[in-house]
């Protein structure tokens, strides 16, 4: 019996676990794969306060530390189920285990764009976040993939670091709101490709062009470029929660910023919950209200 156990060693849940410890509540996190989620594939952070530069390695390996030299155990199994009862209960292939509360962090993954390459040319030209990763492309050309709101709201804010940005969509549409549309199209640097899907991707070390199919033609062009920006949505960790835990349309957890779900008890932190802005700073406050919330549970 745990007093609370997190699901997710990311930021998240790491930050949660720190918290929980703080206040000497006994603390198991279960992560599927390696600690620290996706931020251990960024080379390096900018935008995190009072850590100028330093890389998703070193800071996943700073946190799970923190967090291990406070005592919370940590174990790496999948979980494949939570059943709510008067104890919650928290099941792995290989164990069964119980807790007085259960804090949800497993986050969510960047769709790919499945092309051969992409996942080695990662932080080699291409990024899943123009905000972390945008101002490396000062002056440099730039391409966005994508027709949602996250791609248009990406190309408006690299048009102001980059000397030029494609905004490659695979229809003849945008999805997203029309006035991020008609700012982008008052942009002199910034240039639509529509109908087109990006078909292969060319490097020397680092990404150096893409390869650009139109869909109706099959015409190929090449595009030269310094970095690729894939912004197609995302996919989050909720799928093994579903019949217990309200999610939204796009598999989301129905949680606002105080982090409760629709069962008291369990509580969301992080990217795989319903908000506006998934950086690490905030997936950070997740973690410190999701266990701030979950100790008072305990208590009352």
């Amino acid at each position: 019996m745990y007093d609370i156990i997190i699901v997710g060693a990311g930021p998240a849940g790491l930050t949660a676990a720190i918290y929980a410890r703080r206040a000497s509540k006994t603390v198991l996190v279960l992560e599927a794969m390696t600690y620290g989620g996706q931020i251990i594939n960024t080379p390096d952070i900018e935008n995190y306060p009072a850590a100028a530069h330093i890389s998703g390695l070193d800071f996943a390996n700073k946190i799970y530390e923190q967090a291990t030299a406070l005592g919370a155990e940590i174990v790496f199994e999948k979980v494949t189920e939570i059943k709510d009862g008067a104890e919650k209960t928290v099941v792995t292939p290989d164990n069964t285990y119980t807790a007085k509360a259960v804090i949800i962090a497993t986050g969510s993954e960047n769709r790919k764009l499945g092309v051969e390459g992409e996942e080695q040319l990662v932080g080699r030209g291409i990024s899943y976040c123009a905000t972390c990763d945008g101002a490396f492309y000062r002056k440099k050309t730039v391409a966005v993939v994508g027709g949602g709101n996250t791609a248009l709201e990406d190309a408006l804010y690299l048009s102001d670091l980059a000397e030029t940005v494609y905004l490659i969509h695979r229809r003849d549409a945008f999805r997203g709101d029309e006035a991020t549309v008609n700012a982008l199209k008052q942009r002199s640097n910034v240039k639509f490709i529509y109908n087109s899907t990006v078909t292969k991707l060319n490097a020397d070390k680092r990404l150096t062009s893409i390869e650009v199919t139109d869909r109706n033609t099959g015409e190929v062009s090449t595009i030269e470029l310094n970095g690729l920006f894939v912004a197609v949505g995302r996919i989050p960790e909720n799928q093994n929660f579903a019949q217990l835990i309200r999610l939204d349309d796009s598999g989301y957890i129905e949680a606002g910023e105080d982090c409760l779900t629709n069962v008291p008890g369990i509580f969301a932190a992080g990217d795989n919950r319903v908000k506006s802005v998934r950086q690490l700073v905030t997936a950070a406050a997740d973690g410190a209200v999701a266990a701030t919330a979950a100790i008072k549970y305990i208590s009352e």
